[in-house]
């Protein structure tokens, strides 16, 4: 049996019992030694944990006293449960301070998952649709030789995957992460950035796999290779009416998802 014992900081109903739900000893028991597991690394990030019933196995409880302890730890943001999905990480362990990485330190700013939970479909797309456009624009005229050749493989990973909703929806957002840091301006990488990690948010990630249908993909593929094309090229005009036709496909899966 894997043991419970973990270097992690403290739980958050420590020191903030202003939500503190009330459960019995055993519900919060179970809840603590979880956090330790998620906060392990044991399951990362916008992972989903496994199933109440496999959960009251490896605690020897019920599947009713493994309910109240997800319920616990989803009211301190730690899981997000969506139903019909599953139970997902929201977790993530804070930065080391002064580590030099500015979208960590922002984001410690902004509540990621505060903003994944209240972001609207609509208001997502007019953030892509005001921002995707001008980062396009920019990355057309400023990638250097050396970028173009990286989002040159980043396109092949991309069109070597038929099925694989979960491994294709990481490498399109990365593609896109790499357009935007193609544009050599760390305001834009940084605000794109945000809009990245409150698309990994579990809620948002799994609506993005079950849109991922092997047709869509092969339409998403097409049109990366078209806006690779016109980067490529420098043809700032085709590739920046590209990526407002994507931007647009995209709004569509999310309207018809939610």
């Amino acid at each position: 049996m894997m043991s419970d014992t973990y270097d992690f900081e403290a739980p958050p109903w420590i020191d903030d019992i202003s939500r503190h739900p009330l459960v019995t000893p055993r519900v919060k028991e179970i809840a603590t030694r979880l956090f330790a597991r998620l906060a392990s690394g044991e399951f990362p990030f916008g992972t989903r944990i496994p199933a109440e019933r496999d959960l009251a196995e490896t605690f020897g409880d019920s599947r009713a006293t493994i309910r109240q302890a997800l319920e616990f730890l989803s009211v301190y943001g730690i899981v997000s449960r969506r139903p019909g999905s599953g139970t997902f990480v929201s977790y993530q362990r804070k930065p080391p301070p002064h580590n030099g990485n500015s979208l960590q330190r922002l984001s410690g700013f902004l509540n990621v998952d505060q903003l994944a939970e209240t972001a609207s479909p609509f208001a997502m797309n007019v953030a892509g649709s005001i921002l995707a456009p001008e980062m396009t624009r920019l990355a057309t005229i400023y990638m250097s030789t050396r970028d173009i050749a990286d989002l040159q493989s980043q396109l092949q990973r991309l069109e070597a995957i038929v099925t694989e909703s979960d491994t294709f929806a990481m490498l399109e957002e990365e593609f896109m992460m790499s357009i935007a840091r193609g544009t050599h301006n760390t305001l834009i990488v940084a605000m794109y950035g945000i809009l990245h990690e409150v698309r990994r948010h579990p809620q948002w990630a799994a609506a993005r796999r079950q849109a991922l249908t092997p047709a869509k993909i092969k339409s998403i593929q097409l049109l990366f290779r078209s806006l690779y094309d016109s980067i490529e090229r420098r043809n700032v005009e085709t590739a920046v009416e590209i990526i407002k036709l994507y931007v647009a496909n995209a709004h569509e899966d999310m309207i018809y998802e939610s």
